[in-house]
């Protein structure tokens, strides 16, 4: 992979990067703000039907999943950012084999070429 092909994937996973940590602030800010506003509620005169808490439980579970799913995508850019440091960016783990640059294009923070990552996919789902 050519430095230009290194410098381009290192932006755009340092935008990957900046938008995620933007999502997760996000997704923490809403939660907080649920938070807030069900303990106020709590204190009023008028309970919340169940159905409203449990959509409100919902909507919290389903905001620490996203959480959750964009903290991990995060830790898949920073081991990005480290192959492309250490040289090993664009290799596949698996055969040593080239990544191909329209899969990097597609999926920056792959670390399998296609065939190794389908064949991985297969035994996965076999078992």
């Amino acid at each position: 992979m050519t430095e230009e092909d290194l410098q381009f994937f290192k932006n755009l996973l340092m935008e990957k990067k900046s938008q995620a940590h933007s999502d997760l602030e996000e997704f923490e800010r809403v939660s907080r703000s649920s938070t807030a506003q069900e303990s106020s509620e709590d204190r009023s005169a008028y309970s919340l039907h169940m159905a409203d808490r449990g959509t409100d439980a919902m909507e919290r579970e389903k905001n620490m999943l996203f959480a959750q799913r964009e903290g991990s995508y995060i830790d898949y850019v920073d081991e990005a950012l480290l192959r492309i440091a250490d040289g090993s960016f664009g290799s596949c783990r698996d055969c040593q084999g080239d990544i191909g640059r329209a899969r990097l294009g597609a999926v920056p923070t792959a670390s399998q070429c296609i065939t190794c990552k389908s064949q991985a996919d297969e035994k996965k789902s076999a078992n």
